[in-house]
């Protein structure tokens, strides 16, 4: 059995890659529509929460470029300096392209009861924050080398 940092790496590029895939048409990408996702779900919200919500999955520079996307391309805009709000136009393609990741996500669930869903996602949760909450590793201290004897040395000759 592969370990679980296995599983979730390879499960998070595979979401990545289909998402992606899925919402090229409307000109999205995953990034992009969990940018959309937190100012459509969130009141008056501003960069940093977009930056903070979605701090574990990119960094901010990824994060900064798909604001500024979603900006570019008309899904949101700034009504006030440093406030982002989804446009009508961006909240009805937001809402069509929703229909077909909720479509994408009842795929993905094939086969999985609701209670193993369940069961995944809180253990992956408890697992956050066994991790999070420990106290950080560190490293072994570096051993001396070993002594080493000194070579025999030839016998003098008479």
């Amino acid at each position: 059995m592969k370990p679980i940092g296995y599983w979730l790496n390879r499960t998070d590029q595979a979401f990545t890659t289909a998402m992606n895939t899925l919402l090229a048409d409307a000109g999205l990408t995953r990034l992009s529509w969990q940018v959309l996702n937190v100012v459509q779900d969130t009141p008056d919200a501003t960069d940093h929460d977009v930056l903070t919500v979605l701090a574990a999955n990119a960094e901010p520079a990824e994060l900064t470029a798909a604001v500024e996307a979603v900006l570019a391309d008309g899904w949101a805009d700034r009504p006030a300096p440093g406030r982002l709000a989804l446009t009508d136009h961006g909240r009805t393609r937001l809402a069509r392209a929703g229909e077909q990741v909720d479509a994408f996500r009842e795929s993905v669930l094939t086969g999985i009861t609701h209670e193993e869903y369940r069961t995944a996602v809180t253990v992956l949760e408890r697992m956050t924050r066994n991790v999070e909450s420990a106290p950080a590793p560190t490293a072994p201290a570096p051993t001396a080398p070993a002594p080493t004897a000194p070579a025999p040395t030839a016998p003098a000759r008479p």
